[in-house]
């Protein structure tokens, strides 16, 4: 089985969805004027005014959270070095640029999610890539196809991923064994999941931010303290991501391809730009200014701080240690020696509580992206809903106890599928999105508060959702 995963892998990594995440994110980069670096500074000037929400939505903030719940989780400590492990240090770099690329996609796809939310039977604002295809594109089959690769993606693949890297850290520094993490994970997951998307969202809210902090500051901590070794770390990311440290041993194609690919599967994994998850939360949101663009840059701002910051600490412990004695470690395993090599033997306890809050909060949020589109599948009534929960908490259960490269090459395969999809719609609807941020723009030129008017576009009017965006101004 692994075998054929690996196959299925290789055709989506090694000649697809590369070249279309790069593709895509160029194009949005250059269609919207260099968005995420012209106009990044208005990011946290968005963030100032996000914590207002509604009967019918999250705040901006709480979606910022929530979406960073399910981005910041094993990507950041055991994916980068799986990344690192895998394609060499020259993974960080494409992890680097398909972040910065990637925000412009993000931008995009999340202002689709706003501009085409509806509202669920209990007046919840729900929206995502399976809404906008149906609702921007007319193509119903194209967002049940999505709807499904994400629910078997988030729902199930990603929480056996972030379960498996929990019960391997916790025993590897407390010596706890799996299935007791495992038991305990889906007992706290449970009091979380069957609560609903806004208990998920206040949870989020109050420790994503905390546990953000406390790891930026330890590994910032190590870097200041190492600083010397900077030069050395960030020449030796450069040289191998375009191979010249190799060029000269005949092996510069597959160095780079490696470490491309690597660091590009990784990337994704971690900031999720372009994949179709984080829309999910964003179309939560009760916007401000209220307009659909503005959690746009809410979210591009999601895909800075998880991999321009967090993923960057990871990496900078990893290369400033001295793990050449570990050989046959993975993961996060790494992770947990490089810090203890710098720190003492608490980093390895560190790095397992870290974990812990990170992909115990993705799974949460993983799970709400899965029902938000089971309604969109119209498989809302509560016995269903519940029936999934089970689902969703036995993946974590089998997450917790399988082999580690069985669930990271599921998670590749799955996100891959899922990415695709999404990738095609918002190229599709890229008119849509590139007219929002004009939209926007122009207002703020004007010295106003961009406020979104859906009868100034009747194209767009007659496919948003009746009773949403109503009465903005």
């Amino acid at each position: 089985m692994l075998d054929f995963i690996n196959l299925i892998n290789g055709v989506l990594w090694g000649n697809l969805l590369i070249y279309l995440l790069l593709g895509t994110g160029i194009f949005f980069t250059v269609r919207l004027g260099f968005i995420q670096f012209r106009h990044f500074g208005h990011t946290f000037t968005v963030l100032r005014h996000s914590r207002k929400s509604s009967s019918h939505g999250i705040s901006s903030f709480q979606a910022l959270c929530t979406s960073l719940a399910a981005r910041v989780g094993t990507g950041n400590l055991a994916g980068v070095a799986t990344a690192i492990i895998a394609g060499g240090p020259g993974a960080v770099f494409w992890m680097w640029l398909i972040a910065l690329i990637g925000m412009a996609t993000s931008f995009a796809e999340s202002t689709l999610a706003q501009v085409y939310k509806v509202e669920d039977d209990q007046g919840l604002y729900r929206g995502g890539p399976a809404y906008y295809m149906e609702a921007g594109l007319g193509k119903r089959w194209m967002g049940i196809l999505f709807a499904i690769a994400l629910i078997l993606c988030f729902g199930l693949v990603f929480n056996a991923v972030q379960a498996h890297e929990i019960s391997k850290a916790m025993e590897q520094a407390f010596e706890v064994p799996r299935i007791v993490s495992a038991g305990v994970m889906v007992v706290l997951a449970g009091f979380i999941v069957f609560g609903g998307m806004r208990t998920i969202a206040r949870f989020a809210e109050l420790v994503v931010p905390v546990m953000a902090l406390a790891y930026i500051i330890i590994a910032f901590g190590v870097v200041l303290f190492n600083i010397d070794q900077m030069p050395r770390v960030l020449s030796n990311i450069i040289g191998s991501a375009f191979g010249w440290h190799e060029a000269g041993a005949g092996a510069l194609g597959y160095t780079v391809m490696a470490a491309m690919m690597n660091g590009i599967k990784r990337g994704l994994f971690s900031n999720e730009a372009g994949m179709g998850s984080a829309p999910n939360a964003a179309a939560s949101a009760e916007p401000y200014p209220p307009h659909p663009a503005s959690q746009g840059y809410v979210q591009m701002l999601g895909v800075f701080i998880d991999t321009l910051v967090i993923c960057t600490a990871t990496a900078a412990v990893i290369l400033i240690a001295d793990t050449s004695g570990a050989d046959g470690v993975s993961g996060v395993q790494l992770t947990q020696l490089a810090l203890s090599s710098l720190v003492g033997n608490w980093g390895a306890g560190f790095v397992a509580v870290a974990l812990l809050f990170f992909a115990f909060t993705s799974i949460v949020a993983n799970y709400a992206y899965a029902e938000s589109n089971l309604v969109f599948l119209e498989h809302k009534h509560l016995a269903g809903l519940n029936l999934f929960r089970l689902f969703v908490l036995g993946m974590v259960v089998f997450g917790a106890l399988a082999q580690s490269d069985l669930v990271w090459s599921l998670a590749d395969t799955s996100m891959g599928l899922m990415a695709i999809i999404n990738l095609v719609a918002i190229l599709l609807l890229s008119k849509v999105v590139v007219t929002l941020a004009r939209d926007y723009h122009q207002q703020q030129r004007e010295g106003k508060v961009p406020t979104f008017d859906r009868k100034q576009f009747p194209e767009l009017d007659k496919q948003i959702a009746p009773g949403v965006w109503e009465n903005k101004n």
